[in-house]
């Protein structure tokens, strides 16, 4: 007899359907629901074993089956938008268990195509959600893990990349909360590098505007953390071979080269150092303007003293040869 009343397998699209059915019932119980402490529990665990199923455990490697049956029954309905949205109301363990399910999620194949990305392009407005996690103290680097992989799918990057949100990022940078801050940056990092012919693109239409505010808000910031992690970033932008006419637009402008030249004073020498990466482009720049030209030579004296006394900790060849092209190119100028 107990056969015919064997339970029936918690397969991993169970599993699911489960999860979804409790995040839809406790969205819409009140806190004084009699069943809701025991449900949330219930919730808690169910996402745990969403989790052991897509990372395995010390025992058991993940099977490649079982996660493509969770994956697709997780896109099949909003199940993520769900968990993403109930994320504030989980407790701490139940909301890094879901941080790390939806993370993976991103990276998930199911018939060679990754779900996560078709599900995302229909459900832009989820992307404005994360974003707006790092106002929230206690869901910011959560929301931002979730983005980071959010963003690994170009098409989402994309978005973000041209939407109303990208400014907010040199907002958050500047958080007083470090971790959130140092969140952020990463986040607006990996919006910067990750996709190399997007960004591309993106500089090139936004020129004007981003780096009217990167100049303001992260060059010229008054937090140290923020200068130097915004002149390092610029450095990486601009040596990358995609964004070869936006650096030579930017290295073009006397206004960006007084505020490298401010960098390079700073008392910092980390500062120092990343600042020179990007000033010497301006020196290497073939067709220099000839109101670049003329500051160079006003202050030829001021620079090439500074050069003199220039080190970086331990041997570095390349740095030393780059140093010796900027002092000669610049003792070399003639006024124009």
């Amino acid at each position: 007899m107990k056969a015919l009343f064997k339970a029936k397998p918690r397969t991993p699209a169970y599993l699911v359907r489960q999860t979804r059915d409790l995040l839809i019932y406790l969205s819409h119980c009140s806190d004084r629901d009699a069943k809701r402490e025991v449900k949330m529990a219930e919730l808690s665990k169910l996402i745990f074993e969403l989790k052991l199923i897509l990372y395995g455990n010390v025992e058991n490697e993940p099977v490649a089956e079982a996660c493509a049956e969770l994956t697709q029954e997780f896109f099949k309905e909003n199940t993520l938008r769900l968990l993403i949205i109930f994320l504030p109301k989980l407790n701490l363990e139940a909301r890094r268990n879901a941080t790390q399910v939806v993370a993976n999620l991103q990276r998930q194949q199911v018939k060679s195509q990754l779900i996560a990305s078709d599900y995302l392009e229909a459900n832009l407005d989820l992307m404005e959600l994360l974003i707006s996690g790092y106002e929230d103290l206690d869901i910011a680097l959560h929301y931002g893990a979730m983005l980071k992989e959010c963003i690994r799918h170009q098409s989402i990057a994309r978005h973000v990349l041209e939407s109303q949100q990208m400014k907010k990022f040199f907002d958050y940078i500047q958080i007083p909360n470090f971790d959130i801050a140092a969140d952020a940056t990463a986040t607006f990092k990996e919006l910067l590098t990750r996709h190399k012919s997007t960004v591309a693109e993106f500089l090139k239409r936004n020129y004007d505007e981003f780096f009217a505010e990167y100049n303001t808000k992260l060059l010229e910031s008054e937090n140290y953390v923020t200068r130097r992690q915004g002149v390092k970033l610029l450095a990486e932008i601009l040596l990358d071979r995609s964004n070869c006419s936006v650096m030579v637009r930017y290295v073009s402008s006397k206004d960006n080269m007084r505020i490298l030249m401010n960098l390079l004073r700073e008392p910092s020498k980390a500062i120092q150092i990343e600042a020179f990466h990007v000033f010497k482009l301006f020196v290497a720049n073939k067709n220099k303007p000839d109101d670049i030209i003329n500051i160079l030579v006003a202050n030829r004296t001021k620079l090439l003293f500074l050069f003199s006394n220039f080190k970086i900790d331990g041997e570095n060849e390349g740095f030393e040869e780059d140093k010796a092209h900027v002092v000669r190119e610049i003792a070399e100028l003639q006024p124009k």
